[in-house]
């Protein structure tokens, strides 16, 4: 089994990107729960024939779509060791939580967090904002709001992103019980970023009318563009006027590696709250995303609650409290942290770095090629890996709509769709490894070819059409 998907990373190339499922491959997991055994072989032969050929693909270098990180080797095997030893990470005192406390000190000092601050390994960013989103409501309302909830504080709370932010913020206000309309969003300027004016002005109505105005959320990679807000200007803003500064980073963040990026992230430590991914730029296996919180012992308290099942001692397996259960909703929790542990130390930081910068070069060769190509027409800017374009055609959004699932299903290479400003894009996000500009050569190669025939089909079908009439 180890042999066969170290054998499926290293020879990815030599597959399609993606397929789609066929009918009988489908049918068969809708068969009865399992009532006698299968050997190990057999399972694993059904593995191989009807899981491995159609996963999503975001393995191999020819997968653009959305922001998906490609895994490591490493991160195979650090998954693998830490299933052996089946660690709960919720509490108690044993050695994989130090593992988890050393990340979140190394993390303290790549962002210039205080020793005083909090950090969790969770699922994603969207359990990473919620849980940033949670503290500051109890700092702005009070914990008594844990016993007694929103409804009986009537102050209305309001807070503040670009309309470029990701939707997991929305969801975050709804799960806390503030509601998502109580998350505002500001328009964004030509680059993708916050309007500061606007934010300002949309802040000043709110408090005419009535509303508190609590939190301002940054995006460093917004999910269309990769844009990052002004970060220095909000930090600043926001200390002025007492307001929580969160910084959503689900794969920009971690830019911070790279000193072609670094210097666009300005800011960052500043935040009261990060939420970031290591399983996109960082090349960590899924799931992997991280929330690091400036005050700790607030974070504490918004999720402490202490049960007899779960009474601490200062000796023993009891040992060792606060425990990671403190700070987040689950009290059963994985081993996260020894793939990002083995993936941060055996490759190094600086590794990492260079990968970040990678991608970055080659989205502007891809954005040049583009250029290059009267075909082809850039939509949107290119900040940091993700490159938004379509091809020229009489009608635009059904012919590119066409394109992009014809290029997933010819497993040449999977990006995703957009809009920018109302236009469809074919959005091509550049965060694997292992792609090169021989992968996004492709690409273009296969989108012309597409579009040229659909194109083609379009105006022999209006001829005809022509004639007929």
């Amino acid at each position: 089994m180890l042999d066969d998907i170290l054998d499926y990373q290293q020879h990815i190339q030599e597959r399609p990107v993606w397929q789609p499922m066929l009918a009988e491959v489908r049918e068969g997991f809708a068969h009865n729960l399992p009532l006698t055994p299968a050997t190990l072989e057999q399972v694993h032969d059904e593995f191989m024939r009807k899981i491995l050929p159609y996963t999503t693909g975001n393995v191999h270098p020819g997968f653009l779509g959305w922001v998906h990180g490609g895994g490591t080797p490493v991160g195979l095997l650090a998954e693998m060791l830490a299933a052996g030893l089946n660690a709960n990470l919720g509490g108690r005192d044993h050695a994989p939580i130090e593992v988890e406390k050393q990340i979140t000190r190394w993390m303290r000092e790549l962002f210039g967090f205080p020793g005083t601050s909090s950090g969790l390994l969770v699922t994603g960013t969207s359990m990473a904002n919620f849980i940033a989103v949670l503290v500051a409501r109890n700092w702005a309302l009070g914990l008594h709001t844990r016993r007694c909830g929103v409804a009986s504080n009537p102050t209305r709370l309001t807070a503040y992103a670009s309309t470029a932010a990701h939707g997991s913020l929305r969801r975050a206000f709804d799960f806390c019980g503030l509601g998502s309309d109580s998350l505002r969003l500001v328009p964004v300027d030509a680059d993708h970023r916050i309007k500061l004016d606007e934010l300002r002005s949309l802040i000043a109505q709110d408090c005419l009318s009535g509303y508190m105005p609590f939190l301002v959320a940054g995006t460093a990679g917004t999910v269309d563009i990769g844009a990052i807000d002004d970060l220095d200007e909000l930090a600043g803003f926001c200390r002025a006027e007492s307001l929580w500064f969160h910084v959503d980073g689900a794969f920009g963040a971690l830019g911070i590696l790279a000193p072609a990026v670094a210097h666009k992230l300005q800011g960052i430590g500043l935040a009261d709250s990060l939420a970031f991914d290591f399983h996109k730029w960082g090349q960590v296996p899924y799931d992997a995303g991280f929330v690091l919180i400036r005050d700790g012992e607030l974070h504490r308290k918004s999720f402490a609650a202490l049960q007899s099942y779960l009474e601490r001692e200062t000796r023993g397996l009891a040992a060792g409290s606060p425990w990671p259960c403190d700070f987040s909703p689950d009290l059963s929790r994985g081993f996260r942290a020894l793939k990002v542990w083995f993936t941060f130390k055996v490759y190094g930081l600086d590794a990492l770095g260079r990968t970040i910068a990678r991608t970055c070069e080659l989205a502007e060769y891809l954005k040049q090629r583009i250029a290059q190509t009267p075909e082809l027409e850039l939509l949107a800017p290119v900040p940091l890996n993700i490159v938004c374009f379509r091809y020229r055609a009489a009608n635009p959004d059904r012919v590119n709509a066409e394109i992009a699932i014809q290029l997933q299903e010819s497993g040449i290479a999977a990006p995703s769709t957009t809009r920018i400003r109302g236009d469809l894009a074919i959005r091509a996000a550049i965060t694997n490894h292992r792609t090169s500009a021989a992968d996004l050569d492709r690409l273009l190669e296969a989108t012309l070819a597409f579009g040229r025939k659909l194109t083609w089909n379009r105006q022999q079908t209006e001829l005809l059409e022509a004639c007929v009439e």
